[in-house]
């Protein structure tokens, strides 16, 4: 019987500059989704809690003490620890940094961006992981294209327009499962996209698991992603 994952890291230092004014005095998962009273990172930690997740390591940089004076006024739905970088290590090495929290680094663990809202199974993501005997396993989004699309036909005639289609391409969507063997892979300074991940698809060891249909995802990037949030959890309510 498959064992899943009950621990995670929450990478939560960013600085947000895209969402300015609202990151001006607190970091991109503090910034709160309009109608909820709630910061991105409390829907987070939710997630995380209703799939499972007993820990949590929270990687803090941008204002961490904001965010550390949130988590210990609010009653949370799993256990918390906090790590603050005292040197730039960038994403990999700050990755390696906050796993090395983890409360068994023997056993695997989940680990997403801070400045992601999604709903999806991170079982039905971890038994993937694990059928694949990958080292890790990234969740893959198909988020729509901004603009609107032209459609038209092989002489030219334009058939139709689209508004905000679905992209073509699958991308990286922030949420990981790690096997425990990950962390020691992980550079202690730079960016584990740009070495550990492309080691690993060379190896056959990094598997991508798309989204199930329905699931929900949204990058929070800048205001307007806010305002898209707030919109489709208001149109899910009703």
């Amino acid at each position: 019987m498959m064992t899943f994952p009950t621990q995670a890291v929450v990478l939560a230092g960013g600085q947000g500059s895209r969402l300015r004014p609202y990151t001006d005095d607190r970091p991109k998962p503090m910034v709160e989704i309009p109608g909820t009273g709630t910061p991105i990172i409390g829907h987070q930690l939710a997630w995380l809690a209703a799939e499972g997740v007993t820990d949590a390591v929270i990687s803090c940089g941008h204002l961490a003490e904001v965010l550390q004076e949130w988590l210990d006024a609010s009653e949370l739905p799993l256990r918390v620890t906090t790590v603050v970088e005292n040197e730039p290590l960038g994403r990999g090495g700050g990755l390696k940094y906050a796993a090395a929290r983890l409360p068994d680094p023997a056993l695997p663990w989940y680990a997403t961006n801070g400045d992601i809202w999604t709903r999806f199974s991170l079982r039905e993501m971890a038994a993937f992981h694990a059928e694949r005997d990958a080292i890790a396993t990234l969740a893959l989004a198909r988020p729509r294209i901004p603009w609107g699309a032209v459609e038209t036909d092989e002489f030219g005639h334009v058939l139709d327009f689209i508004e905000s289609p679905p992209s073509p391409y699958l991308i990286n969507a922030g949420v990981y499962v790690f096997s425990s063997a990950f962390a020691d892979l992980l550079p202690d300074h730079g960016d584990h996209e740009r070495t550990t991940f492309p080691r690993l698809a060379r190896e056959r060891r990094l598997a991508g698991f798309p989204l199930p249909q329905g699931a929900y995802w949204r990058a929070i990037d800048t205001a307007k992603d806010l305002t898209e949030a707030a919109k489709e959890l208001a149109g899910a309510a009703r």
